[in-house]
C-alpha cells in the first residue's frame, strides 16, 4: 500500500450527521476599479445558477470588495459543517508572490507584498476548506490577461499552487471556466476523472478520482424528506461507505485514524487498521510502492542487468524478481544508504540505471585498454614466432595464443606440414596417427611415439606432449560451463544477437546463425579475456549483461 503524506482536517474528526450537505461558494469580480475589468467574470453567476439546480447550497457574489468576499467565504465555511461536496468558482484578478496567491477584492489599489491579505482573499486558505471534504473538492478559477500594477514584491496571475491531497484544481480563461462550471461539473454521474476528460483547454491539477461520482445521479435536490429509524440507518451507512471509498483513495495512515475515529466499529474498521498496522511496516510500503510502478518484464531485466554490470549478482536476468533479486536490490540499497527493503522506487531505479551506464562505460573503456596491449604483445610474439612460418614458430605460437590474432593463419600453415608427412607416411602410421589425434590425450600420443618412434608424425607427437596436459579439473569446469550456458536458456533469437555483437567487435564469431560453433567459442574467449571475465568461451549472466549493454 503506497502511503501519501496528508493531514486530515478536524472537520473530518466531528461525528457524522445522517444527511451530507453539498456547498458551493461563486464570486464573480468583473469591475475593478483600480484594474482593467474581467470581462466575463459576472458569466460565474450563471454557473451558480446551474449548480443550485443541482441541490448545492450556493454563496454567491459579485464584483466584491474584500470584507465582502470574506463574509460570504464565513458563510460558505459554515455551509461545509456537515459532510458533502464542495465547489468553490473565483473568477477575476489574482496577484502571487512566491509560495502564495491572492484573489483580488475590486477595491484593491496597488497592493504590495506586505499588504496582500487585506487586499484579497488568500488561495491558501481557500484550499485548506476545500481540503476539509477530500476526494469531494472542486476549486475553478477563471481570469484574463488584463492590465493590473500590483505593488513591490507581488506579480500578477496565479503563481504556483500547493494543492492539498483530495482537492481537484481547474483553472484558465474566466469564460471558459464558467461554462465549464455551469455546462460540465453540475453534470450528475460524472468521476472527477471524467470531468477533467472534458476540461478542454483548461489546466487541471491535483486529485482526479475515477471510482464514484462527483455529484451521484442517484441525489435528488433540495432537503431530505423525514426519514423512518430504517432510511435514517441506510442513509448513515451511505455516508460511511463515501468516505470509506474517499479514504481509500486517499490512502494515507492519518486518513485511516480518521475514519476509525468516527467509525471505530464500522464496517470497514478491520480492513483500516490492517492498513496502519502495514504503514507502520517499511517493507509492506516498499512492496505496495514498487507494485504501483506496474514494472513491465523488460523493465525488471533492465533492473537485474544494472545490479549485474555492478557485480551484484540477481541470480537470473529473466525478469522475475525472485529472492536473488530482492537480495540484490536490497545489496544495492545498503550500499547507496537507502533503506534496505529488497523493493525498489522509481527514484533508485533511475540512480541505479546512471551508476550501471557509468560503470559499463568505465569497464568498456578498461577493456579496449587491455584488449589494446593484448593485441600489442600477441602482434609481437607472431613476428618472433609464427610470421617466419616455420613448423616449430608456428606451435610455439599457438601454444601462448589459442586464439590469438593469427590462430587461424598460424593452423592453415601447420595444416601444410601436417598434409605433408601424411603424403609420406606409411598407411600404417596415418591410422596410428589419426587415432592419437582423436583421443588427444598424453597418453594416446606416448603410444604412437612408442609403435613409431622414427615416424612420420614424432616431432608433432613430442610438441603435443610438451603442452599442458588437459586434467580431470579442466574438462569438469568445461562441463560446468556448458550447464551454466545451457542454464541461461537463450533462445536462437538472442545467440544470433551474441554472434552479431561479437562480429561488431572484430571478433570473428562465424557467421550470426545462432549456432555456436568453435569460431563462435573462440571470439567468445577473446571477449572475455579483453574484459577480465572468466574466459570460458560459454555465456554466462555475467557475459550476456556485458555484451548486452555494451551493445547499448
Amino acid at each position: 500500500m503506497g502511503f501519501k503524506p496528508f493531514v486530515f482536517s478536524a472537520a473530518l474528526l466531528i461525528a457524522t450527521p445522517l444527511c451530507a450537505q453539498d456547498a458551493a461558494l461563486v464570486i464573480g469580480n468583473e469591475n475593478y476599479r483600480n484594474a482593467s475589468n474581467i470581462s466575463a467574470a459576472d458569466d460565474a453567476l450563471d454557473a451558480a445558477v446551474a449548480l443550485e439546480e443541482t441541490g448545492l447550497v450556493v454563496r454567491k457574489g459579485s464584483d466584491l470588495d474584500t470584507a465582502a468576499m470574506r463574509a460570504l467565504l464565513s458563510e460558505h465555511y459554515g455551509d461545509t459543517t456537515a459532510p458533502g461536496r464542495t465547489v468553490i468558482l473565483l473568477a477575476g484578478h489574482f496577484v502571487h508572490a512566491v509560495g502564495e496567491t491572492w484573489f483580488l477584492g475590486t477595491e484593491a489599489r496597488l497592493p504590495g507584498l506586505a499588504s496582500a491579505d487585506g487586499a484579497g482573499l488568500p488561495l491558501s486558505t481557500i484550499l485548506a476548506i476545500a481540503a476539509e471534504r477530500p476526494g469531494k473538492a472542486v476549486v475553478l478559477l477563471g481570469t484574463e490577461e488584463r492590465r493590473i500594477d500590483p505593488g513591490r514584491g507581488l506579480s500578477p496571475g496565479i503563481g504556483a499552487l500547493d494543492i492539498p491531497q483530495g482537492v481537484t484544481l481547474i483553472s484558465g480563461e474566466a469564460d471558459d471556466i464558467a461554462e465549464f462550471a455551469g455546462d460540465v461539473v453540475a453534470i450528475r454521474g460524472l468521476t472527477l476523472a471524467a470531468l477533467a476528460e472534458r476540461a478542454q483547454g483548461l489546466r487541471v491539477e491535483g486529485y482526479l478520482g475515477d471510482t464514484a461520482p462527483f455529484l451521484p445521479a442517484a441525489e435528488v435536490a433540495g432537503p431530505p424528506a423525514p426519514a423512518t429509524t430504517s432510511t435514517a440507518a441506510e442513509a448513515g451507512l451511505e455516508i460511511e461507505r463515501e468516505l470509506w471509498e474517499t479514504t481509500r483513495e486517499i490512502d494515507t495512515k492519518l486518513a485511516y485514524e480518521s475514519y476509525l475515529r468516527r467509525y471505530p466499529d464500522g464496517l470497514f474498521a478491520d480492513a483500516a487498521r490492517r492498513a496502519i498496522t502495514e504503514a507502520d511496516d517499511p517493507v509492506a510500503q516498499a512492496r505496495a510502492a514498487e507494485e504501483a510502478l506496474r514494472l513491465s518484464r523488460d523493465q525488471r531485466r533492465q533492473i537485474q542487468r544494472d545490479l549485474s554490470i555492478l557485480d551484484i549478482d540477481p541470480k537470473g536476468i529473466d525478469g522475475l524478481f525472485g529472492p536473488g533479486s530482492r537480495n540484490a536490490i536490497g545489496t544495492w540499497q545498503r550500499r547507496n544508504g537507502h533503506e534496505t527493503t529488497g523493493y525498489i522506487t522509481a527514484p533508485q531505479m533511475a540512480a541505479l540505471a546512471a551508476q550501471a551506464e557509468k560503470r559499463a562505460a568505465e569497464l568498456e573503456a578498461e577493456a579496449t585498454a587491455r584488449q589494446a596491449e593484448q593485441e600489442r604483445l600477441d602482434r609481437l610474439y607472431w613476428d618472433q614466432t609464427g610470421a617466419a612460418g616455420d613448423e616449430a614458430g608456428l606451435r610455439a605460437y599457438l601454444r601462448r595464443y589459442p586464439d590469438g590474432l593469427f590462430a587461424e593463419l598460424a593452423q592453415e600453415r601447420l595444416k601444410v606440414f601436417d598434409d605433408a608427412r601424411r603424403e609420406q607416411a606409411a598407411a600404417a602410421d596415418r591410422a596410428a596417427w589419426d587415432v592419437a589425434v582423436r583421443t588427444n590425450t598424453a597418453a594416446g600420443y606416448r603410444r604412437y611415439l612408442a609403435d613409431y618412434p622414427q615416424g612420420a608424425f614424432a616431432d608433432e607427437a613430442k610438441l603435443m606432449l610438451a603442452e599442458p596436459d588437459t586434467t580431470a579439473a579442466d574438462t569438469a569446469a568445461q562441463e560446468q560451463a556448458a550447464r551454466t550456458e545451457q542454464a541461461l536458456g537463450l533462445n536462437g533469437v538472442m545467440r544470433s544477437m551474441v554472434e552479431q555483437r561479437l562480429a561488431a567487435l572484430g571478433l570473428k564469431p562465424g557467421k550470426a546463425d545462432g549456432v555456436f560453433d568453435d569460431d563462435t567459442r573462440r571470439a567468445l574467449r577473446r571477449y572475455q579475456q579483453a574484459r577480465n571475465l572468466p574466459v570460458t568461451g560459454y555465456l554466462t549472466q555475467q557475459t550476456v549483461a556485458r555484451l548486452l549493454v555494451d551493445s547499448l
